[in-house]
């Protein structure tokens, strides 16, 4: 496996192909690009981040940047870090829910959100030429602790005007948490604390040896629901590494579905502020359903965080997210915020008093299915152009690939950004639909190729 660069920043194998030497370079890169000015530093628990916080923080002051190193923090607590300080930009050492062995850069700007595809290509740009803006001795940036980062960002959470810890603290929740030994085992605690949760914990140690493989989908979720069973909980709680992503484990025991934690978070927001929303293109179709409740729109993007940001800058939206279990609130910050994603649903719950199951109950039921086709020995434009002539009457989506809506589901079909495969996402009513739907459009895409 190579070294992943994209504009988001690099990934890989740390050791082999995420070294001290690209980590210096890119970083240097970044850090030449902001021409100085300060950056917020943050990790995950990965046994390899305090190397790479070391190799991170020398590489920014050689290049003359002033560095604020937060520790252990959740990717949203180093964005809001660089809202707080009024930062230049962030770096956080994070390879989100890839395994253990692998770690990465995820850069910021001055906004706190990822850069977009003109930033991180300049950046990419400037590693490659190796223009780098190495200081002297006496030019060299300084660096600094911020201890108090993850209480301004639950003090930001808390002060949300319909976040109400009284009311929650009122339900007598009781929660299971599952933050697979990340940064939510750091960041979750005291939040809950803070809301008058009861919490039981598994997988709380934030040494970064995953419990479980990280991607919080509902088949890595087994042990949280046996808990929830066991406990008696009213609902269990789930984060990847650095806590961006947030899935839910209802009051009997079983996964809410990572797609239904936007589409409550949707469904809170709507009701007290109503107005449009956005999400990507592989995301559920409960997004628009929930929505049209409220009589709003909810409005598409190419996939990737950064992408759903701009769509809802240029819309104006009042809540987005991605159906990984993403929800991005921007009366906080323009990123997917775990932390915030359960305070609104404790709220919901609290405020409507309605168990997690008997909630889940009440929005449609959709089942997603994700398969590939490999491209080995195929074009995958080839394909997608196919797509686009054999459901020309179906006006398909191009924004990002090709997506093609039917009466009753959906087929996205996407070329990786990483592999050598064309994803093929699709949803229906039930998972065998979803299946037939999705072996439909690729038996018309690939027959005689």
């Amino acid at each position: 496996m190579a070294l992943m660069i994209s504009v988001s920043g690099i990934r890989g194998i740390f050791g082999t192909d995420l070294t001290p030497e690209n980590l210096t370079r890119f970083t240097a890169a970044y850090g030449s690009w902001l021409e100085g000015g300060t950056v917020v530093v943050g990790r995950d628990t990965r046994a390899s981040g305090p190397l790479c916080e070391q190799v991170v923080t020398a590489a920014l002051r050689a290049v003359g940047c002033e560095v604020i190193r937060v520790g252990v923090a959740t990717t949203p607590t180093v964005a809001m870090a660089v809202l707080s300080h009024g930062a230049n930009g962030g770096i956080v050492i994070s390879a989100s829910h890839n395994p253990a062995e692998w770690n990465a850069l995820k850069l910021l700007n001055e906004k706190s959100e990822f850069l977009d595809a003109g930033q991180g290509e300049e950046v990419i740009a400037r590693s490659e030429s190796r223009d780098l803006a190495w200081k002297p001795y006496d030019a060299i940036g300084g660096e600094r602790e911020d201890p108090g980062a993850l209480e301004h960002h639950i003090n930001s959470i808390l002060d949300l005007p319909y976040i109400d810890p009284d009311v929650i603290t009122a339900a007598g929740f009781r929660v299971a948490l599952d933050p697979v030994n990340g940064t939510g085992a750091v960041a979750f605690p005291p939040l809950l604390e803070r809301l008058g949760v009861q919490t039981v914990a598994v997988n709380d140690e934030p040494n970064g040896r995953f419990a479980h493989n990280p991607e919080p989908l509902p088949e890595h979720l087994q042990q949280i629901c046996a808990l929830v069973r066991e406990e008696q909980c009213d609902l269990g709680i789930v984060t990847d590494p650095d806590g961006d992503r947030l899935a839910l484990v209802t009051d009997r025991g079983e996964p809410f579905g990572e797609e239904y934690t936007q589409a409550a978070a949707f469904d809170f927001m709507l009701a007290k502020n109503p107005g449009p929303c956005a999400t990507n293109l592989s995301s559920s179709r409960v997004a628009e359903d929930v929505a049209a409740r409220y009589g709003q729109p909810c409005h598409r993007s190419a996939v990737g965080e950064i992408n759903v940001v701009k769509k809802m800058q240029q819309t104006g939206a009042v809540i987005g997210g991605e159906g990984n279990g993403g929800v991005i609130n921007p009366d906080l910050h323009y990123g997917r915020d775990a932390l915030v994603g359960a305070a609104m649903v404790l709220q919901l719950l609290a405020e409507r008093e309605v168990s997690a199951s008997d909630y889940r109950a009440g929005l449609p039921d959709y089942h997603m299915r994700k398969s590939r086709i490999s491209l080995e020995e195929v074009d995958g434009d080839a394909l997608l152009q196919r797509a686009l002539d054999h459901y020309a009457d179906r006006e398909p989506d191009t924004l990002d690939g090709v997506k093609i809506d039917f009466e009753e589901g959906w087929v996205h079909l996407r070329k990786s950004n990483t592999e050598p495969i064309l994803r093929v996402y699709s949803e229906g009513p039930t998972p065998d639909a979803a299946r037939e739907v999705a072996e439909g459009v690729i038996a018309a895409i690939t027959s005689g190729s």
